[in-house]
């Protein structure tokens, strides 16, 4: 099984999560979800797989977080992901899967944890703050 990262492009915490994933020389399976949603099926699994409810999953600081209201109790678990699959970007991201489990990598340095290859070199992430030192090492 390979690592596959659930990515959006324009979000540093997942460029940057998709270069930690990349400085350990392992190329992922990318699935920039906002054009290719997961199916719900799918999404339950990752749910699950991550031990997180639905309403953990959803992205709060989106605009339509707010308009739909999604932060009422009355919507049901079904009812949330019906949200997420209908309006992906409501979907917290980056999702990481490998071998080792699945995780919303929030901050990107989570992906470290189910990564099986060490890091090969420095890292620092787009803000400047260094994660990994130049033996490979978790600062």
């Amino acid at each position: 099984m390979t690592t596959t990262i659930y990515h959006n492009p324009k979000c540093g915490t997942s460029r940057n999560t998709l270069a930690l994933i990349r400085n350990t020389g392992e190329e992922p399976v990318v699935i920039e979800y906002l054009q290719h949603p997961p199916s719900r099926e799918k999404l339950s699994e990752l749910i699950n797989g991550m031990n997180l409810t639905p309403r953990e999953l959803l992205r709060k600081k989106e605009t339509l977080y707010e308009e739909l209201q999604l932060d009422d109790s009355k919507w049901s678990d079904d009812e949330l992901i019906d949200f997420m699959i209908s309006h992906p970007i409501l979907i917290n991201r980056p999702i990481v899967v490998t071998p080792a489990g699945a995780r919303l990598c929030r901050p990107s340095e989570l992906v470290l944890d189910i990564l099986s290859a060490p890091q090969r070199g420095e890292f620092i992430k787009e803000d400047g703050e260094k994660v990994i030192d130049q033996d490979g090492r978790r600062v």
